[in-house]
């Protein structure tokens, strides 16, 4: 016992040195660290990517320990192997194949196709989303045809600097697109290359806008609603009446509206918060009718052999028949079945988010509003109208799921400075 309380107090020593790891999360990396090696039997020379990967997925089939807490655990783990105990998780099990061949252990070089191939698989034992999958493996290819395919190993912290300044200056992307570029590079050295970046200020950073949203008036949102139809403008509906971001919208399933209870639940949020909106009373009766309509679809695929959809996390090992419970099944399903890319199954997903803003961008011009709307517009617009309306600033922030009140602040600076309510200093003379 006195050994173990040895490593965790080495650890701890180590996270406080380096400055990876905030202060007052230290004690929360220490405990998945602790429950990992207990997983483990404290067999440090068995540690290896599949035993990191099954602790991972036994936390995730712990309907008690929310998503969140199994990325700060996978943060955690891997912190702890691949930097404390530098042991790169990935390049385990070919070093130990090497060093079976050959007396010396030599670091085996990877090309590019290893490296996106070991990121592919380091993003999903970490349990990023598919989005941020393609994201940071799309960067990646990017960064190696700006080095014009330079082999990894030679590649420098000044290599990253210099390419985020290419896109400020030459590729004038915006700032967000260049943090996003940042975050991809830094995943790739730090966790693939196993190198530092080392001092970023003389990066050139992208000049970030201050913009205020766009927001339609109420009388543009009932125009713009009337040249939508169907599926399309309940989602319309849903995120103008309940200020849901997109994606959220397109996540729902059949389990997350509650008709009884007039309650609309929003699994996993920004910043993977749940939060419980009501539905508006205008649309009860016709989304009834809509969940009608598609559960018809899905017993339908069902007969076919079929019925089955994605679930979060590791559910589906520890519920291998939740994926064809009605249940479980999106509230806006896409049209044609389609092959899942990291299953292979065939599976109906939900609508492509291409869909409802092209039909959201169609309505717009046909409705012959002046303004640049987007379904992002319509959460905009909902948040204005109730501060308008006189709603609490502080229930506004927990309906649209905001962490600081500072980003719901922005609205009162929309409805602020609206022109017609400004005299000008001429009329005064």
């Amino acid at each position: 016992m006195n050994k173990e309380m040895d490593v965790f107090r080495d650890f701890q020593t180590f996270l406080s040195e380096s400055g990876t790891v905030p202060e007052n999360k230290t004690k929360f990396y220490i405990h998945w660290v602790q429950r990992f090696l207990k997983f483990c039997n404290y067999e440090l020379d068995n540690i290896n990517t599949e035993r990191v990967s099954q602790y991972l997925d036994s936390l995730d089939a712990d309907e008690k320990i929310a998503d969140w807490q199994v990325k700060q655990a996978a943060d955690a783990v891997i912190l702890y192997v691949e930097q404390y105990l530098k042991k790169p998780l990935q390049q385990i099990t070919s070093l130990a194949e090497n060093s079976r061949s050959n007396s010396t252990a030599q670091k085996v070089t990877l090309s590019w196709e290893h490296i996106l191939e070991e990121a592919k698989n380091l993003i999903r034992l970490r349990h990023y989303s598919i989005s941020t999958e393609k994201t940071y493996l799309g960067w990646i290819v990017r960064f190696k045809t700006y080095m014009k395919d330079c082999e990894p190993h030679l590649l420098e912290a000044n290599d990253v600097k210099n390419y985020l300044t290419h896109l400020a200056l030459h590729g004038r992307v915006s700032a967000s697109t260049q943090n996003q570029a940042f975050n991809a590079l830094l995943f790739l050295y730090r966790h693939i290359l196993h190198k530092d970046m080392n001092d970023l200020t003389s990066v050139a950073r992208a000049k970030r806008k201050v913009t205020l949203p766009a927001v339609l008036s109420r009388d543009e949102v009932k125009r713009l609603l009337s040249f939508l139809n169907g599926q399309y403008l309940l989602m319309a509906q849903l995120m103008y009446g309940c200020g849901l971001r997109l994606m959220e919208c397109l996540r729902l399933r059949i389990k997350d509206v509650d008709f009884e209870n007039d309650l609309l639940v929003v699994r996993s949020g920004k910043g993977e918060k749940d939060r419980a909106l009501t539905i508006p009373e205008k649309i009860k009766e016709e989304l009834a009718k809509y969940v009608a309509s598609v559960k018809e679809i899905y017993e339908q695929d069902v007969k076919i052999g079929y019925g089955e959809v994605s679930l979060p996390g590791a559910l589906e090992k520890k519920y291998p028949g939740a994926a064809r419970e009605w249940a479980w099944q999106w509230m806006f399903p896409a049209q044609k079945l389609s092959v899942d890319p990291r299953t292979g199954n065939v599976r109906r997903w939900h609508i492509h988010p291409a869909a409802i803003q092209r039909a959201l961008k169609g309505a717009v011009v046909k409705a012959g509003l002046p303004k640049k709307a987007s379904c992002h517009t319509l959460r905009h617009s909902f948040a204005t109208h109730l501060l308008e309306a006189g709603q609490n600033i502080r229930t506004i922030q927990e309906l649209l799921g905001h962490k600081h009140v500072n980003t719901t602040m922005i609205y009162t600076h929309v409805i602020r400075k609206k022109p017609s309510e400004v005299r000008s200093p001429l009329d005064a003379l």
